[in-house]
C-alpha cells in the first residue's frame, strides 16, 4: 500500500475523473497496487471522508488492449444487472471506456472484502462452494441478454505441450473440429474460476471459507453452462491437479445444476476449454507465481494441462 504523496501512481486525468465521482468532502488517501490480472492494471484506493471515516474502491485501467471499450462495456452492464440479484459482484461507481477523460480507458467499482485462495489447503471444501455460487451465476435472467459466447481456440491454433501425449491430444484437436453442440442458453461469467473468486477466510479454519465476492465480469457472454463449467474446471486442473478438475463438474451436478447430457457434447466443451489454455500456458501461471505459488512453473503447468487433457479423452473420449 502506497501513502497519498505516492498517489501519482494513479495517472492525473484519472485521479481528477475518480475524484469528480466521490462524495463531497471525500478524498484518496492511499492507493494499492492489485496483482493477479492478466489484461488490466488494478488499484484500490481508500477515500477519505470529512468525519475521518474511509471506504475502498477499486480502479481497472485497460493500457494498450485491444477492444478495451468494449471489455469495460460488458463490464458496467454486467454490474449493474447483478444489483440486487444475490450475486456479490462490485457496484458500479463510473465507467469511461472510450478514455474521454482518463489517460486509459477505465473503470471505477466498489470494493469487496476477501481474497482469491489458490492454496491447496481446504480445497475439498471450496469446491462445493465454487459450484454452487455458479450455479446461482447461470440462474441469472438478464432481460436482455448479453452477447453471445466467443470461442477461444481453433484447431489449428492449438499449442501441444512437449512431451504431451500426441495421440490423445490429436484426437483431442479432432474433437474440436466439429461443430459445437446444440445447447440451452445461460448467463455466463466466462472467467469463472478460482483467482476471480473472493473468499472470506479465518486463519484457523481455512476449509471453511465463504464466497464474498466474483469479479471480473468484462468477458459476460450467454452460451452453456458446460462453457463455464469447463473453464473452472482446466484452471482447478492447472492449480491443483487434473483429478480437481474432472471433480468441479460433478460438484457441479450436485449442487443441481444440469449439464450436456451426452458424454460426447460434455467431451466438447472440456476439451475446447482445455485446448485453449494451452495457447496461455504462461499468462495463466505467471499471477499465480506472483501470488506465492513459485511451485506452479511453466512445465509443471504443461504436465498438468497435458495429463487433464488426457484424462478427458480416457474419461469421456
Amino acid at each position: 500500500m502506497t501513502d497519498h504523496d505516492e498517489a501519482t501512481a494513479v495517472r492525473p486525468l484519472t485521479l481528477a475523473w475518480v475524484s469528480r465521482h466521490l462524495e463531497a468532502g471525500e478524498r484518496i488517501v492511499k492507493t494499492e497496487a492489485l496483482h493477479g490480472g492478466n489484461t488490466a492494471e488494478m488499484r484500490r484506493l481508500t477515500i477519505a471522508a470529512q468525519d475521518g471515516s474511509t471506504r475502498d474502491l477499486v480502479l481497472r485501467t485497460f493500457v494498450d488492449v485491444e477492444r478495451a471499450d468494449d471489455w469495460l462495456n460488458r463490464e458496467a452492464d454486467a454490474l449493474t444487472l447483478l444489483t440486487g440479484t444475490g450475486v456479490p459482484a462490485p457496484g458500479l461507481v463510473a465507467v469511461d471506456p472510450a478514455a474521454a477523460h482518463c489517460e486509459y480507458p477505465s473503470l471505477l467499482m466498489t470494493h469487496l472484502a476477501g481474497r482469491p485462495v489458490l492454496d491447496d489447503e481446504g480445497l475439498e471444501t471450496r469446491v462445493p462452494v465454487l459450484a454452487r455460487q455458479l450455479l446461482a451465476i447461470h440462474a441469472v435472467r438478464p432481460a436482455e441478454r448479453p452477447r453471445e459466447y466467443v470461442t477461444l481456440t481453433t484447431a489449428d491454433t492449438v499449442v501441444t505441450p512437449k512431451g504431451a501425449d500426441a495421440a490423445a491430444w490429436a484426437a483431442a484437436i479432432d474433437v474440436i473440429r466439429a461443430p459445437a453442440p446444440r445447447y440451452e442458453g445461460r448467463f455466463l461469467h466466462r472467467d469463472f474460476q478460482p483467482g476471480n473468486v473472493l473468499f472470506d477466510v479465518l486463519p484457523p479454519r481455512p476449509a471453511g471459507a465463504r464466497i464474498t465476492g466474483v469479479v471480473d465480469w468484462a468477458a459476460t457472454s450467454w452460451g452453456p453452462a458446460d462453457l463455464d463449467v469447463a473453464h473452472c474446471s482446466t484452471i482447478l486442473a492447472l492449480l491443483h491437479g487434473p483429478a480437481w478438475g474432472l471433480r468441479f463438474p460433478e460438484a457441479y451436478e450436485e449442487a443441481g445444476g444440469v449439464l450436456a447430457a451426452a458424454a460426447n457434447e460434455r467431451l466438447y466443451w472440456r476439451v475446447r476449454d482445455g485446448l485453449a489454455c494451452s495457447e496461455e500456458v504462461q499468462q495463466v501461471a505467471q499471477p499465480w507465481r506472483q501470488a506465492g505459488r513459485t511451485d506452479l512453473t511453466m512445465r509443471t503447468v504443461e504436465e498438468r494441462l497435458d495429463a487433464y487433457v488426457t484424462s478427458l479423452m480416457d474419461a469421456l473420449g
